[in-house]
């Protein structure tokens, strides 16, 4: 599978707050429409699609997809937590890599309830239940915080308790995220926030306040991807493409080590981005913009480190030199991430896709990060699965 992927279209609608928006199908179709108009490509050239969602009954991406066409092609639906999109992404890619399809489509869409993310099904034991099980060996559970702050805030003290990071260098994730959100007219919030505003918002768990999590939105993404001989065939303009992709999910290590770092993914964005490196022959040093999973201020701070855009222990150097925001090392969520932007679970991994495909286009306008040749894409779900891919130009 050494084939080079390329990105031919890919299309976004703003997201919105729960109840705001139009239905999951609605907001489904339009994505796709934008995607294909993008391309150049008619519906009649899908030759197979991936539909990523998480909260929704079975076979939504077909009543979705019926709305664009209706035309036979083998329809997969993809649930795969917060790393949803991203593996619709992952599955597409490799669909046409390995030459069982030339063109294929990659949806995320979700249409989201208020609030804290929750189980939905009450009968039966969570799919969650070992990251849980050492969450209340570690630090207990306090049945008034949400469990993702839980889980996510446990791996900021983790980190800090290794480190010694002051609360104010997570809140500075904040600021930046606003900062870069001002100039993105699909981020939900673009608000600009001082240091002292994120952290006088309410607190949720160890350093991460409101300010610091990612809200519940709904909306949706897609692209399109071809061979580069079907991109050459019919003149596309195809001029990204997928230098290399990477997939893990959890490593024993993870409940075994008695680390929350590692219970919230640590190892499997390493890996992920080893993996990715080893295969593209690019480093971290060559990725000029990267767009990760800031579901909470506390995880953008140790992907830093997981994906190797800085030395172990030096995320809180990184953030205070400005290393991970225009004229720095790298541009981190020039979107404003899911910090900004929202976080519709199966919408978020496309919507990736998305700016980075901009940014390497050189049409990202007040974003634009200058001169951008490689781009790093990272999406995390627990579970657990993570995604990595790199971008490059033609």
């Amino acid at each position: 599978m050494s084939a080079k992927v390329r990105l031919a279209g890919v299309g976004m609608i703003p997201f919105t707050k729960p109840g705001q928006g139009e239905d999951w199908d609605v907001m489904a179709e339009r994505a796709v429409r934008l995607a294909l108009a993008d391309a150049g490509l008619d519906y009649g050239r899908i030759q197979r699609a991936f539909a990523g969602y998480v909260y929704g009954d079975s076979t939504l991406g077909q009543s979705a997809l019926y709305r664009v066409g209706i035309t036979g092609i083998p329809i997969v639906n993809v649930n795969n937590n917060c790393s949803t999109g991203s593996t619709a992404l992952y599955l597409a890619r490799e669909a046409v890599a390995m030459g069982a399809a030339d063109c294929v489509l990659a949806l995320g869409f979700e249409q989201m309830a208020p609030g804290a993310l929750g189980t939905y099904f009450q009968d039966r034991k969570t799919q969650m239940e070992k990251p849980l099980a050492l969450l209340r060996q570690l630090q207990g559970v306090d049945p008034k915080v949400p469990l993702a702050a839980q889980l996510f805030g446990g791996a900021g003290v983790d980190y800090q308790s290794r480190y010694g990071t002051a609360n104010e260098v997570f809140a500075q994730i904040s600021v930046k995220a606003r900062r870069h959100a001002a100039n993105n007219p699909f981020a939900l919030f673009r608000e600009q926030l001082s240091v002292e505003d994120v952290m006088q918002s309410p607190q949720l768990y160890g350093p991460v306040t409101r300010y610091q999590s990612c809200p519940p939105t709904c909306g949706a993404a897609a692209a399109v991807l071809v061979s580069p001989e079907f991109a050459q065939r019919h003149g596309l303009r195809a001029t990204v493409q997928i230098e290399a992709q990477a997939m893990t999910t959890d490593y024993a290590a993870a409940f075994e080590d008695r680390s929350m770092m590692r219970v919230v993914g640590y190892d499997m964005t390493r890996e992920a981005a080893r993996q990715v490196y080893e295969a593209s022959g690019v480093g971290p040093e060559d990725v000029e913009v990267v767009e990760l999973h800031d579901c909470f201020t506390t995880n953008e701070l140790i992907s830093y480190e997981a994906l190797g855009l800085c030395a172990e222990g030096g995320a809180e150097q990184y953030i205070r030199d400005g290393e991970n925001t225009y004229g720095g090392k790298h541009v981190v969520n020039p979107s404003g991430g899911l910090l900004s932007k929202g976080h519709p679970l199966g919408a978020t991994g496309l919507a990736q896709c998305y700016e980075l495909t901009q940014q390497l286009r050189g049409t990202a306008e007040k974003r634009q990060v200058e001169g951008a040749k490689h781009a790093l894409q990272h999406n995390l779900g627990l579970g657990g699965a993570c995604v990595v891919t790199l971008y490059g130009r033609v």
